[in-house]
Parts: structure tokens; sequence; C-alpha cells
């Protein structure tokens, strides 16, 4: 998939809209992981280097709720400290300009509805803030919101550095990889269960944990783990099960624990899986806020060849090889 890159856009003394990826769990006022943020750092770099004006587009949340809850002063507080440059957050961004500073961080989006609705208005006063457009959040690119798939249409645009990694590396799942290749599902959101059709086009084995086992059935090509009496784990005998696919997979693929990793008495399907995968030769992708958290815990995540940012992006990806704002870089 070819996006255009950040070198083949005039950026020098440029403003430039940069969507980054900003929802972040905070606790206490503080990130609790920084991982999503600092794959936005060359990136953010590069501009800097080219003396751009950079403006800062991001989100928290997924509905209009109290406003103070969901600013995104904690997430511009961190990226001041890791850049060492101030990033103020401008509030009242629509009626009215703000300073002239090097790098602003516009407030959440989503706390106007008009970004998920992607309203052609909204986007075109987005777009007339800034005169170039860069994608670096894949975790939001299968949203089709005004400031992933509204932008680009109104600017000269490019993908990110971290972006165009995220499709070579996932790529990589679906194009020629080495098999068998697995596809491990789990977590608590049931809507990833609408992936695993998809899924099966591509994979050799989906295996499926967390609380999925609930509404997915197994096939030819799904295994279903069975859960213990609690519902919060699955059985020993399923992940040992799950452990021998993984050790003999050519390419694997993880999103979302097996269960409650969280609490030490439900992790035990965790890492049974995850030390397999630990020891595998497979070429491993893990993707999902959960998973991530997991192997950290477990001090395996060091063994994984590429750790994605993106959650449900990275499934969609995963199942359909295109997101939507990918396809509106493309075109």
């Amino acid at each position: 998939m070819k996006l255009p890159t950040i070198n083949e856009v005039p950026l020098r003394g440029k403003r430039v809209l940069l969507r980054l990826d900003t929802d972040l769990p905070v606790e206490g006022g503080k990130i609790v992981d920084e991982y999503r943020l600092k794959a936005g750092l060359p990136t953010l770099n590069f501009l800097q280097e080219q003396k751009a004006e950079i403006i800062i587009l991001g989100h928290r949340g997924h509905k209009e709720e109290n406003k103070k809850d969901l600013s995104l002063k904690p997430i511009a507080d961190a990226l001041s400290e890791l850049v060492n440059h101030e990033i103020p957050v401008i509030d009242e961004w629509l009626d009215g300009g703000f300073e002239d500073r090097k790098i602003v961080m516009l407030e959440n989006l989503r706390l106007n509805k008009n970004e998920q609705e992607n309203n052609p208005k909204f986007a075109k006063k987005l777009a007339q803030l800034g005169e170039v457009y860069i994608n670096e959040s894949f975790a939001d690119s299968h949203r089709e919101h005004a400031s992933i798939v509204g932008l680009p249409r109104l600017l000269p645009h490019a993908a990110g550095f971290h972006l165009i990694e995220e499709v070579v590396h996932l790529g990589r799942v679906l194009n020629n990889p080495v098999r068998p290749v697995v596809i491990i599902v789990g977590g608590a959101k049931e809507e990833k269960a609408q992936y695993i059709p998809a899924f099966e086009n591509s994979a050799d084995w989906i295996l499926v944990g967390g609380l999925l086992p609930r509404v997915v059935s197994s096939s030819s090509k799904v295994k279903v783990a069975q859960l213990t009496p609690s519902g919060r784990d699955i059985t020993e005998e399923s992940a040992k099960e799950f452990a021998a696919v993984a050790r003999s997979a050519g390419t694997i693929a993880w999103n979302g624990p097996m269960g409650e990793y969280e609490k030490e008495e439900y992790r035990a399907g965790t890492e049974t899986v995850a030390r397999a995968l630990s020891k595998s030769n497979a070429y491993k992708v893990v993707g999902g806020g959960d998973t991530v958290a997991a192997l950290t815990t477990l001090k395996i995540l060091s063994t994984i060849e590429w750790v994605s940012t993106g959650g449900g992006a990275m499934l969609e990806f995963l199942a359909n090889g295109d997101l939507p704002g990918l396809k509106a870089l493309r075109n």
C-alpha cells in the first residue's frame, strides 16, 4: 500500500495540522502510558526541523461529556516534557485565533459533535487553520471523522512516519506471510466478534478467548476457548491448546487478553499463551491497550516484533486490509 509521505509535501515554514493519537489513559491528571504519544515523536521532531508551525489535533473519550474531565491538557503537559517545549491547549479554538507559537494543541475535537459526524463545514473550519495535514494517528484511522477523512480532501496531506510503519508491519500478516498464520482475539469487547469471519480469509487459525467465547462458535479454523467457572479466564486446557498452536505458528497477531489479567487469580490463561509467544520463532504483532499492558506486566513485550498503537484499528486493518483514514490519504 503506497501512502504519501511527509517527504513528498512542502513543509518548511508551513503551518501543519498534525493529527496525533491523544486518547490516552489519565489518572490523577497524569498519563498512565505514554507509548502511543511517543510513537508520534519522530514526525513531530521532523516538522520542527522543517521550521513548521504545528497545530496538534486529537481527542479523548467518545461522547460529549464534561469538558473539564476530557481536556487534552494532561496530554499536552506530557508531550511538552517529551519535546522540552511548552505546548499550550487552545480552548475556544474555533472562535478566534491563537498566539503565534511554534506548537499548540487544539482542545478535544470530540467535544464538538461535528467531528464524529464528519461535518463538511467543521472540516473546512479546521482546514482554514493550516496549510498541510499530516495523519500520525493509526489508532483513529478506522474512524470516518472530520480530522481523519475530512481534512485530507481539503489540504495537501501525508502519512506520518509511525503510521507508515504500522501499515508495513501489519501488512506482513496479510501479504505473503510465513504460515501458519494465527490470529488471537480476546478481551471484553464482544464487538470484536464481527471481524472473525474476515480473519478466516487470511488466517490458518483464529484463537478466541476473553469474553468472546460467549458469542463465538468454533469452526474449521476457529478455536474457541472454554471458560473457567468464574467466566473470568480461559481454562488451563484451552490455554495449553492455544500455546501449542502459537508455538507452531509462522506469523501471529494478538489483540485482547485471555482473561482479567489485572487480577493475578485470572492471569493464568493470558500468561500461558504469552509465554508460548515469547518462545515462538514466528513474526509477532500485538495491539490493544490491555494486551500491551498484560505483556508489559509479564515482561514479555520486548520479544514482540511489532507493537501496534491500534486496538480496533489493528483488527479492522487485519480484517479488511485497509482503513478509511488510509483511503483518504491515498485519494
